[in-house]
């Protein structure tokens, strides 16, 4: 039973929503957000600020770059807006996105969340060159349907449902000739499109099973706390609640698919209406304007973003 108060859920987006220039004015307008790219510079040997500031975009892309670079534009946000932060009930982030869910709800802290996820790229990283892969958008297929083309394509290589994104993209991954065999046969089943995917490897699949068992050993003794508000985990679509789970979860999540449909369907069903994206780019309202029809959609990108926010009051 959901009361008839509105909701409010905060969303962070993940790899492929970054671009040179990202996070630049929250860099020059907080000294605490500069502490962070910092310990992340330290963390990757790179200037990330530079990076992510000046490009190169093909350098920016790579998986151990782009993760940390994304990751630290929503918490340099999150820290920049300060006391003014919506107040929200639940939170949930796509892939890389669930770790600043976590520390924007006090599961993680912002340096833990921040180590967790240069790890974890590096990790994704490694596993892309160990297991190289790819992934590709299927466009007009239900997911039963997707699940039968993977299923009938891995005779000819690892392939899987990755992303299911909502009603009307799923994101498939695995080896080449998988991936290339799955898009034939989907578009054979009626696809309105299946499109190869410009990205590093084959993400949320068993190739990143090296990564998978990487970050298991790491998060082992990393300290995670329940939640001070609900995360909607991307490998459920449901609420989690306590931090052991949210430690299967993260470890589960590198190999598993992204369940962003369900989570969207999820948050409606418990009477989120406003969705506010936090972090570059405005990939998950999208979504969420088309999935979960809300009254209010608000995006935090930008240091104008932030006080346009302050001045009306979220």
């Amino acid at each position: 039973m959901v009361d008839n108060m509105s909701k409010t859920a905060l969303f962070f987006p993940g790899q492929a929503s970054q671009y040179v220039g990202m996070g630049r004015d929250l860099y020059d307008t907080s000294a605490e957000v500069r502490r962070m790219y910092e310990l992340v510079s330290d963390l990757l040997e790179t200037d990330i600020a530079k990076l992510s500031f000046e490009g190169p975009a093909d350098e920016l892309k790579r998986t151990k770059f782009t993760q940390p670079a994304i990751m630290l534009h929503s918490l340099a946000a999150l820290t920049v807006l300060g006391e003014d932060r919506p107040k929200f009930d639940y939170a949930a982030g796509h892939s890389l996105g669930e770790y600043a869910a976590l520390a924007v709800t006090g599961a993680l802290t912002f340096d833990i969340a921040l180590k967790a996820v240069v790890r974890r790229a590096a990790l994704m990283e490694d596993a892309c060159v160990q297991n190289p892969g790819t992934m590709a958008a299927i466009m007009g297929l239900s997911e039963e349907q997707v699940e039968k083309v993977c299923r009938d394509a891995s005779s000819a290589g690892v392939v899987v449902p990755a992303n299911f994104n909502s009603a009307n993209q799923i994101v498939i991954s695995g080896s080449l000739a998988g991936v290339e065999q799955a898009c034939t046969l989907a578009k054979q089943a009626g696809a309105k499109r299946a499109m190869l995917l410009e990205v590093g490897g084959a993400f949320h699949s068993p190739l990143m099973s090296p990564a998978r068992d990487g970050l298991k050993e790491f998060l082992r003794d990393t300290p995670i706390a329940a939640p001070v508000t609900p995360v909607i985990a991307n490998v459920t679509g449901q609420p989690v609640r306590n931090g052991e789970d949210i430690r299967t979860l993260l470890v589960d999540q590198v190999t598993a698919p992204v369940r962003w449909a369900q989570t969207m369907k999820t948050l409606a069903d418990l009477g989120v209406t406003k969705v506010i994206e936090i972090g570059p780019g405005k990939v998950l309202t999208g979504m969420a304007k088309r999935e979960m029809n809300p009254s209010e959609i608000v995006n935090l990108d930008t240091l104008a973003d932030i006080r346009s926010l302050a001045t009306v009051g979220a």
